[in-house]
């Protein structure tokens, strides 16, 4: 499979109404200030997107706009895993149906999987479809459930999964995915905004970023910088994207993210209940890092 997932692609945020469904205005506004601000993709219905609390309804709703408003400017990605194999197949079946170019498949959450069933759960995924996959790996939000090196090295046997999204924060974790599955046409994006640049650096393609919702240009200046071999001006670029990533622990995962778009101005609308809005005051700790930033 010649698909490789490459640059900076935010996990975007899922707007809402006040009544906490999808915001289909501002879902299209968000993608197309994703999109002009240089993204090299989008990726709808992930964590940062809440993809733990919408619908099938919602998520099916979510994808198909993304997709329509992208109109093919740049690839559109989509959050497919799930608790149990059957589902994420049939969610998987439903994004290759709208049209999305490629799919992430989180590890099962609540359960705490083998390795031997993780396999099992990709293969028969990857089996079901002839998009392009990206694993998922987040111990953080999966109750400690981490794919392997040797698992992630298996798995990139398989010819339509073709990459892996590391929200681990371990680096020795990312650099041994990189160096185990090198010369594969395997690709490894970081999926800690505060790592873009070391996960470039060690041989990685890119990154999955939520902070990319917010600053989508100092995020895609990381990577464009470090394609150009300007590695200063890269690493200027992630040192300028790191106070927002340190700013998540203002609030429950993940609002910040919602709070900071709707100080630049963009409609984000709450979080999916019971995650609440910030207080006064880590709302204005929040505003004064985004004109740190130089986002205001």
């Amino acid at each position: 499979m010649t698909f490789a997932p490459r640059g900076i692609l935010p996990a975007m945020v899922t707007p809402l109404n006040d009544r906490e469904e999808v915001n289909e205005k501002a879902l299209r506004s968000l993608v197309d200030f994703l999109v002009d601000n240089g993204v090299h993709g989008i990726f709808v219905v992930g964590s940062q997107g809440e993809a733990y609390a919408l619908s099938r309804d919602e998520k099916k709703k979510v994808m198909e706009t993304a997709v329509e408003q992208a109109a093919e400017r740049v690839p559109v990605y989509a959050g497919t895993g799930a608790v149990t194999t059957r589902e994420a197949v049939e969610l998987t079946r439903m994004a290759e149906g709208i049209g999305v170019d490629a799919v992430s498949v989180i590890t099962p959450y609540f359960l705490s999987p083998s390795q031997e069933e993780l396999y099992e759960y990709y293969k028969i995924i990857a089996n079901s479809t002839s998009l392009p996959i990206l694993l998922y790996n987040n111990p953080g939000k999966t109750g400690g459930v981490s794919i392997s090196v040797g698992l992630a090295e298996r798995l990139s046997q398989i010819e339509n999964i073709v990459g892996i999204k590391d929200s681990s924060g371990d680096m020795t974790l990312t650099g041994e995915y990189i160096r185990k599955t090198r010369d594969k046409g395997f690709s490894v994006l970081a999926g800690r905004d505060t790592l873009i640049l070391s996960t470039l650096l060690y041989g990685g393609s890119g990154a999955i970023s939520a902070t990319a919702n917010v600053a989508p240009k100092i995020a895609v200046d990381i990577y464009e910088h470090f394609v150009k071999g300007d590695i200063e001006k890269a690493r200027e670029a992630q040192f300028a994207l790191a106070p927002l990533r340190v700013a998540f622990e203002l609030g429950t995962f993940p609002v910040v993210i919602k709070e900071a778009l709707k100080i630049i101005g963009i409609d984000a609308g709450p979080a999916k209940s019971p995650v609440k809005d910030l207080s006064d005051a880590k709302r204005q700790e929040l505003k004064e890092i985004l004109k740190g930033m130089g986002l205001l």
